[in-house]
């Protein structure tokens, strides 16, 4: 039988009470903004660019209203080489790591200049006057106040894209750059930087315009983004995944997820990462894609609860997602950095603890590569991977390090420090803190990358972070088979699968035949479907619609649903696995579940496989993460 997916790779929520605020197309877009700007001799118009927005154009688009003076902001800033020079320190000369920016966008204008262009705009007696560009808002400042402000977004995921298709950076000549040289300038630097001007103007953007797609930009009222924002915290969502190729990608999430078959392989899937998803929010008939991060931006305490935020900020703290080797090869042996290191090394406040839940693992076998054999002499450890690195050997990756057998839905545990990777045969949901980008490779199996350069490796990073007392017996001891029984009752049987006691995030699985209602603990959550076709999540009060929970999309659940526990509505064929984060730890006198009054769950017969949707039969699962802040 052939396996149709189930899986929304575009889930919008909708939007009520704002259909008549949005505009799509050029023309609807020039209108409406001719509109807000109608009734004036002299108006203002100041339009802030995120970086990677098409410049050339939105400078179309604005033409079109006819404007006496248009000035480009990005005109103030250093730009070239002058700029390239300022960034430097905060760059490094590594080739995928920098140091996380503490400097605000205006640290890189003249302010000679910032003077020039708003009396530039002063000086206009009639007519429009527009300031786009990167930095418009710091021309139309409190000496120069706009009377109407566009803030023009893209979605974080957009932008490595666009660098891959030739965009250079902000303000810099550097189409040609390898790819991780922009990355990694957006990621350290540029966004940082817009990313603290964005958070100054939500509450004052008249409009903002959604920018992701080339020549087909949708405008929203300022009102209608907040209030779609105060909606989604309101109520489960889920964000825009993507899916992305790499050198070691398996075939498992092509048949799952319902991607092209024609592609050679898929490696990830970010299906959980504020920070690098979008949101899609419909408003009648039109969908306005925005940043999830925004979300997290503007509605912090509501999104995260008040623990979350007073520990995170306005960062999200939790990572969902894919990773599948299933027919393919082995991850990169790596690393992550402990927290002092992280901390004084990139300026990154806290570090990349993980896990490994495996979703699906070949039958021929499967394993994980975790901690360090017994004995082993560190410093024959680090001779061979320096020599593997130089291309003298195949590093012997079984002599020093642990590699273990896993099955479906076995959790392994990897706090930072742990020498760890996904050997092949696996599809992992890989649960962890948010910064994902700090992995420091060890080794990377003799491979080159896809764009057939080899990939960095950071020894001497790994090095001083590898906690070389995690061997076999300590790994056997705290990081497998650490599940615990919570409760159990007919129908229910709910589990701890983990973190470790060094990790903040607590994961709670729940394997369920009848309807299960679970607490939020005043905090945000995240679930997966990580065995069956179908659960429900429904609300015990009525605050939000019925929510269907197809097989491994992540949920998020908003801390402002904390009396709106978890259930399962009744519908045919579904049962599932349920994953949630939340930032309090169960307390031990409080049970973190209780029946629902409602009518049955019913399971399907069969766990899933791709190859075979039907086959026979464990219960229905569900598992509930939860994130501890401690």
């Amino acid at each position: 039988m052939t396996y149709q997916s189930n899986y929304d790779k575009y889930p919008k929520t909708k939007i009520s009470g704002f259909d008549s605020q949005v505009w799509s197309g050029a023309p609807a877009i020039r209108a409406a903004l001719r509109s807000a700007l109608s009734g004036k001799a002299k108006a203002v118009l100041a339009v802030e660019l995120y970086p990677g927005a098409d410049k050339g154009e939105i400078c179309r688009l604005l033409e079109g209203l006819s404007p006496a003076l248009l000035v480009d902001a990005d005109a103030c800033a250093l730009c070239g080489p002058e700029l390239d020079a300022k960034m430097q320190d905060d760059l490094t000369e590594d080739r995928v790591f920098g140091i996380l920016t503490t400097r605000t966008l205006d640290y890189y204008f003249l302010p000679e200049k910032l003077d020039a262009a708003r009396q530039q705009v002063l000086g206009l007696e009639k007519g429009l006057a527009i300031v786009y560009g990167t930095g418009a808002a710091l021309v139309c400042n409190q000496l120069c106040p706009p009377d109407q402000l566009v803030y023009c977004d893209m979605a974080r995921w957009e932008l490595p894209l666009r660098y891959r298709a030739g965009m250079s950076n902000w303000n810099t000549e550097n189409g040609g750059a390898p790819i991780r040289t922009k990355y990694k300038r957006g990621f350290f630097i540029e966004w940082r930087l817009a990313d603290r001007l964005k958070k100054q103007l939500l509450d004052r953007i008249d409009f903002l315009l959604d920018t992701n797609a080339k020549e087909a930009p949708v405008l929203i009222t300022g009102e209608a983004f907040r209030e779609g924002l105060r909606q989604v915290s309101q109520r489960p969502f889920r964000v825009k995944p993507y899916f992305d190729p790499g050198v070691w990608g398996g075939q498992w999430m092509k048949t799952v997820c319902g991607l092209d078959p024609k592609e050679k392989n898929y490696a990830w899937s970010f299906d959980g990462v504020p920070e690098e998803n979008s949101l899609l929010l419909q408003y009648g008939d039109t969908v306005v894609e925005l940043p999830a991060i925004d979300l997290v931006f503007y509605r912090p305490h509501q999104l995260l609860g008040e623990r979350v935020h007073a520990r995170f900020g306005t960062e999200f703290p939790i990572r969902f997602d894919f990773l599948d080797t299933m027919g393919e090869q082995n991850l990169s042996l790596q690393v992550h950095p402990l927290t002092e290191y992280i901390q004084d090394h990139f300026n990154m406040r806290y570090t990349q603890d993980e896990s490994y839940y495996i979703l699906d693992a070949d039958p021929a076998g499967a394993s994980v590569y975790l901690g360090l054999r017994t004995g082993i002499n560190r410093e024959d450890m680090l001779r061979d991977l320096r020599r593997a690195e130089k291309g003298e050997i195949s590093f012997p990756a079984e002599q020093y390090v642990n590699k273990l057998p896993v099955k479906k839905h076995d959790h392994v545990l990897i706090p930072a420090g742990t020498v760890h990777c996904s050997g092949a045969g696996a599809m992992v949901l890989e649960i962890s803190a948010t910064p994902y980008i700090f992995t420091f490779k060890l080794w990377d199996c003799d491979r080159v990358d896809l764009d057939g350069l080899p990939l960095p490796i950071h020894l001497d990073h790994g090095a001083q972070n590898i906690q070389w007392d995690r061997d076999t017996q300590w790994v056997l001891e705290n990081l497998v088979g650490q599940t615990q029984l919570l409760h159990e009752e007919q129908g229910v049987r709910l589990e701890r699968t983990g973190l470790h006691t060094r990790e903040f995030i607590e994961t709670v699985r729940v394997e369920f035949s009848k309807p299960v209602e679970l607490e939020t603990h005043d905090s945000v959550n995240m679930l997966n479907l990580v065995e069956g076709r179908e659960a429900v999540v429904t609300s015990v009060d009525g605050s939000f619609p019925p929510f269907p929970r197809a097989l491994r999309r992540n949920l998020y659940h908003p801390r402002l649903c904390r009396e709106v526990p978890y259930g399962t509505g009744s519908r045919p064929e579904s049962h599932g696995d349920l994953r949630q984060r939340a930032p309090v730890t169960l307390p031990k006198s409080k049970k973190p579940w209780r029946a629902a009054k409602a009518s049955s769950l019913e399971a399907k017969q069969g766990p899933f496989t791709p190859s075979s949707p039907e086959g026979q039969a464990d219960p229905a699962k569900a598992a509930l993460g939860k994130q501890a802040a401690r």
